[in-house]
Formats: structure tokens, sequence, C-alpha cells
């Protein structure tokens, strides 16, 4: 069996819009006069395409903790630089092989692009804040189709991915798939503001060791969280699902996982209030099956071929190219 790079196509040019939107946005305070930092063929890219660019890809990096010190943003300058010249000639070729995007097809994916904001009114405030018309982003939606088409046809064929490869990428990266111990649990919270007093403490703590009683005197977990927990799972039995270590404060998080299923806690403080956890459930730390991972590895693979390929192209594209460079990316 094997599958062909094509099916993400649409969820990638969904989130490439979404973050260009968003990106958009967050550049609009640059300002300034409209100049052009490169020409390709006759056809310039503005200064303001770059800062777009650059806000998306420093947002992005931001996101995953990295800060750029200088040398950084000097080489990040020069590869968005790359890329908006890339995208330019990908776009040219497009147009000079006579693919046409159907209308239907811009209206569908901007139909998608909607549906990722609270309503329509939200969606028009956004675009207001980028200073984007529908249309704008409707040309921008064309343009990244039409690549993706062009890319389709010249070699959708290599973008195939085999099981073999699947599993083979599976087998060298057994790190990349292992799931950590989770537990699941339910909770019984008497919230505690981090500014009461010892007397509201006092009767917070109090309580909660009435519900304790009448734990031990055998009533339900799930029924005592529904009726006195000050957490909003307690209208689902104070149920917590699965998590993680990480992924609550420390002092539940060490009783929780210290537990065994079925195990009730003493009363545990922490920065909420009072508790009483309940373990249901624990999963040790495992390996996800290949077979539950097959299809996102071959999207992964189909992702990095479709790089590779493009990178290859582009390259032969750019020895009949006129490209001209308008802007310093050093300082």
């Amino acid at each position: 069996m094997q599958q062909k790079g094509r099916g993400w196509f649409l969820t990638v040019i969904t989130v490439f819009i979404l973050v260009w939107i968003v990106s958009a946005i967050h550049a609009e305070g640059a300002g300034g006069a409209e100049t052009n930092v490169a020409v390709v063929n006759g056809s310039p890219i503005t200064q303001k395409e770059f800062d777009r660019e650059m806000t998306r890809v420093e947002q992005t990096l931001l996101s995953r903790g990295r800060h750029l010190n200088e040398p950084e943003l000097v080489k990040v300058k020069k590869q968005v630089l790359e890329d908006l010249i890339n995208r330019e000639l990908l776009y040219q070729e497009s147009q000079k092989q006579g693919i046409n995007v159907e209308e239907s097809a811009v209206d569908e994916e901007l139909k998608r692009v909607k549906k990722q904001f609270p309503s329509e009114a939200e969606f028009t405030r956004a675009l207001e804040q980028a200073k984007l018309s529908e249309t704008a982003v409707k040309d921008q939606m064309r343009q990244e189709m039409a690549i993706r088409q062009l890319v389709d046809e010249q070699f959708g064929d290599k973008l195939t991915v085999s099981d073999k490869e699947s599993k083979i990428y599976y087998d060298g990266h057994t790190n990349l798939f292992k799931q950590p111990e989770q537990v699941r649990a339910s909770h019984i919270l008497i919230k505690v503001d981090p500014q009461a007093d010892e007397s509201q403490k006092a009767e917070a703590r109090k309580t909660i060791e009435g519900i304790q009683k009448k734990l031990k005197g055998g009533e339900e977990f799930a029924a005592l969280a529904k009726e006195y927990s000050e957490c909003p799972s307690g209208a689902s039995g104070g149920d917590l699902k699965y998590f993680r270590r990480g992924q609550m404060v420390k002092p539940f998080e060490t009783v929780a996982f210290s537990l065994k299923p079925g195990d009730v806690s003493e009363i545990v403080e922490t920065r909420f209030g009072y508790h009483l956890i309940k373990v249901t459930e624990k999963k040790p730390e495992e390996t996800v099956a290949y077979d539950n991972v097959n299809e996102k590895i071959k999207e992964y693979l189909g992702r990095e071929k479709a790089r590779a390929e493009t990178k290859r192209y582009v390259e032969s594209l750019k020895e009949g190219a006129t490209v001209e460079l308008l802007m310093k990316t050093e300082p």
C-alpha cells in the first residue's frame, strides 16, 4: 500500500492562511512607506510581504520557546527572503503552465478558514485588524493552491510513501513514539482563596474533612463530587480524565501518581484549595504501536519529500530567472 503526499495539501493551506492573517495583524503596526525587497522576473516582493512573513516565522519560533539573537536573526531574514522569492518563482511557473484554480475550490477553502473563527463577524474583524480584504485573502489562497497543484503535477508520483518506508522510519525513531506514564483521577475540591485568612482556611478544611468522613462511611466518591466539589469537573463526578506528569500542580501530581487504582488520598492542599483524590486507572509508559501512527508518519514523510523535490525544482527555475535583491539582510 502506498500513499501520495496530497491529502494534507488543503489542511496545510488552511493553516498557512490562518497564520498569514494573524501575522498580518501583528505586522500591521510597522507602517512605513511601501518599498520592494526583491523583484522576480519583473514582479515585486514588497516590504510589507517580507514583514508579514518575518512576523509569522518569529511567532512560530517564540511559540517553541526560541528567542533569536542577532546572528540568528540575520540567518532568518535571509531564509525568509529566499522563501518569498522561491514562492514567487513557483507561482509564476504555475501560470506559465496554465494552471487555473477553480473559483469553487477557492470558495470552499475560504469556508474552511472561516470555520476556524467563532463567527463570520470575528473573521471580518480579524481582516479589518490586518487591513486585509476578503479578496486579498482569496488571492493568497489561489496563489498557494496553484503552487501546490504545480508541485503535485510535477512530481506528485514521487511523493508516494510506502508501508516499508514508514516502518523503517518508525523503527529508527522509536523515541518519538513513547507515551509517558498517565493516570486517570477524580477529585473533590473545596476552594480556598490564596488571600484567605486563617478562619476561612479552617472553615474550608472543616468542609473537606466532613466529606472525607462521608467517604470513609461508604458514600460514593462520584456522588459526593457532584454534590460538594467546587471544580467544574464535579458535574461529571470529579473525573479529570487522563493526565501525565507536568499537567497538574506539583502537590496534586505527586499524590495522584503515588496512588493505586481505587485508592483515595488523604486531604491534599494546593494553591487552589483542599482536594480529595481518587485514582481510577493508570497507564504505564509505553511506545505507541506502529499501526496507530502509520498514517501520520506517511503524512510527515510525504511533506519531507515534497520539500526536497520542491527545493530541487526551484533551483532549476532560478537558472532561467532574473532575480534582483533590493534589501540588506545583514546589519
